[in-house]
């Protein structure tokens, strides 16, 4: 869907269903590290798990980062933000993003990740309901119309 929105029709998601698509991508992304770590994970104590998860963070980090620039990009959604149906747009021409500024996005979304979330509450504070990674990347959530 590459053609241009009617600027009329188009609604910011709430935050609340950009929330619920961040759960869903979370739980999503732990699943799979766990799928990816299950035999390494399995039957270990919490102490040896923490040690697994901390020596593989980069691999999750990288996982998360795909998941979400190859998603946002090409779907313009990952499947968090379809279930609550909502997408990303560029701020500017309100179509699909590049596979840049995608991977920019992401690239912002593990920094507010690292630094307590911070970067997400942002989108509390201001009318475009941007968070940090959206301001950086230049790019809005809106409501899937359609």
């Amino acid at each position: 869907m590459d053609e241009k929105l009617d600027i009329n029709s188009l609604a910011l998601a709430t935050n609340r269903s950009r929330a619920m698509a961040f759960v869903i991508d979370d739980l999503l992304m732990t699943f799979i590290a766990i799928v990816v770590l299950w035999d390494s994970l399995a039957g270990v104590q919490n102490e040896v798990m923490i040690a697994l998860l901390q020596e593989n963070l980069y691999k999750i980090i990288f996982i998360k980062f795909i998941y979400h620039t190859l998603f946002v990009w090409y779907y313009g959604a990952t499947i968090g933000k379809m279930a609550m149906k909502i997408r990303v747009i560029d701020f500017h021409t309100y179509k699909n993003i590049t596979l840049l500024k995608s991977a920019i996005r992401s690239v912002g979304r593990v920094i507010s990740e690292f630094y307590f979330y911070i970067g997400f509450t942002i989108a509390f504070f201001t009318a475009s309901r941007q968070t940090f990674h959206d301001k950086l990347s230049k790019t809005l959530v809106i409501k899937n119309i359609g």
